[in-house]
């Protein structure tokens, strides 16, 4: 014999269930704040969050800077004193907070942190690289305003656009120069 169980079918139940599940939960609407104007505002520049697989580098040099080839270049390298032309992005290896990206930047690698300057040495003009710079190669336990705490360890995608030596650039503002005042007449 098999017992059968029924539930008896009344308008009362889904007609509860109805109105409970339309209710509005008071502990929840308690608990979200209402955004203010100030909260809403985005600060800029914008600063996005690179993934994790996009963190690591696949070598490393024996000071300790990793890297990888995203890009091959056939270009000559930059010297210790030359000026460069950089597209880049910088960012936290932490998490992946971006404290920096421009386009078309032209630096001198005596005045750029040494984790930088010695991933530049290695680029073949045309290249994209990441580089892994670790604290010691970077900003240390200075750390760099609020966007780069004490010794954290940095990541950067670097394009090298184009390189000069210091005698290059020295002829090109000669050049300038020499051009400016026949422009004035």
């Amino acid at each position: 014999m098999r017992l059968r169980m029924t539930m008896p079918r009344t308008r009362i139940a889904p007609a509860l269930a109805a109105l409970l599940l339309a209710a509005p939960v008071p502990a929840l609407a308690a608990t979200t704040p209402a955004p203010t104007a100030e909260s809403t505002i985005i600060k800029l520049p914008l600063q996005p969050q690179v993934g994790a697989d996009l963190r690591m580098c696949s070598a490393k040099t024996a000071s300790g800077l990793g890297y990888s080839v995203l890009k091959d270049g056939t270009g000559p390298k930059p010297g210790k004193t030359d000026f460069v032309l950089v597209n880049y992005i910088g960012y936290l290896a932490t998490n992946g907070q971006v404290f920096d990206q421009n386009r078309n930047t032209p630096l001198s690698l005596t005045g750029v942190i040494p984790g930088f300057a010695e991933g530049l040495q290695l680029m073949p003009r045309g290249s994209v690289w990441r580089l892994c710079v670790p604290a010691a190669l970077g900003y240390g336990p200075a750390g760099a305003g609020e966007s780069i705490p004490a010794n954290s360890d940095l990541v950067f995608q670097i394009e090298l656009a184009d390189s000069k030596t210091a005698a290059e650039v020295d002829a090109i503002r000669k050049a300038h120069e020499t051009a400016q005042p026949a422009a004035g007449n």
